[in-house]
C-alpha cells in the first residue's frame, strides 16, 4: 500500500502580511487606548472612514451623472450606457443643491458647483437633442 502525501502550508505570509498592515496603518499614531479612533475600536479589519466634505460629495453627484450620460464607464461593469432619465435626475439634484446652499459655500464650493452644473446641463442637452 502506498502512504499517503503529506502536504505542508506555508501560513506565514499570512503572519507577515498583517504585520505589514498593521505597520502600514499605525505609523505616526499615538500610543493608548485614549488615542484610538472609531475605526481602531472596531478592529484591524475596520476601514477609516473618510471626512465628509461638500466638494468631494459634489464631485461624487458629478462623476455619477457623467456615468448616466454615457460620457464614463461604469466602474464595476466598466462597460458606457447612457441612463438620460438618471442623469436628469442627479444634475436636478445638484441643482437643488445649488439653490438650498445658496450663500452657504466658500468661493471654491460655489465655482466647483456652477462649472459643473453648467457642464453637466450641456452635456445633457446634446445627449437629449437640447429637450
Amino acid at each position: 500500500m502506498d502512504e499517503p502525501v503529506k502536504k505542508r502550508v506555508d501560513e506565514s505570509w499570512k503572519e507577515q502580511a498583517e504585520r505589514e498592515k498593521q505597520t502600514v496603518a499605525s505609523p505616526a499614531k499615538p500610543a493608548g487606548p485614549a488615542a484610538a479612533g472609531p475605526a481602531e475600536a472596531a478592529g484591524p479589519e475596520a476601514e477609516e472612514v473618510p471626512q465628509a466634505r461638500f466638494d468631494v460629495f459634489l464631485s461624487g453627484l458629478a462623476m455619477e451623472a457623467l456615468i448616466a450620460l454615457g460620457d464614463m464607464a461604469h466602474p464595476v461593469t466598466r462597460k458606457q450606457a447612457a441612463n438620460l432619465p438618471h442623469a436628469k435626475y442627479l444634475i436636478d439634484l445638484l441643482g437643488l443643491l445649488e439653490e438650498k446652499t445658496k450663500g452657504n459655500r466658500s468661493a471654491d464650493e460655489d465655482k466647483l458647483l456652477m462649472d459643473a452644473l453648467y457642464q453637466l446641463r450641456m452635456r445633457y442637452l446634446t445627449k437629449s437633442g437640447g429637450a
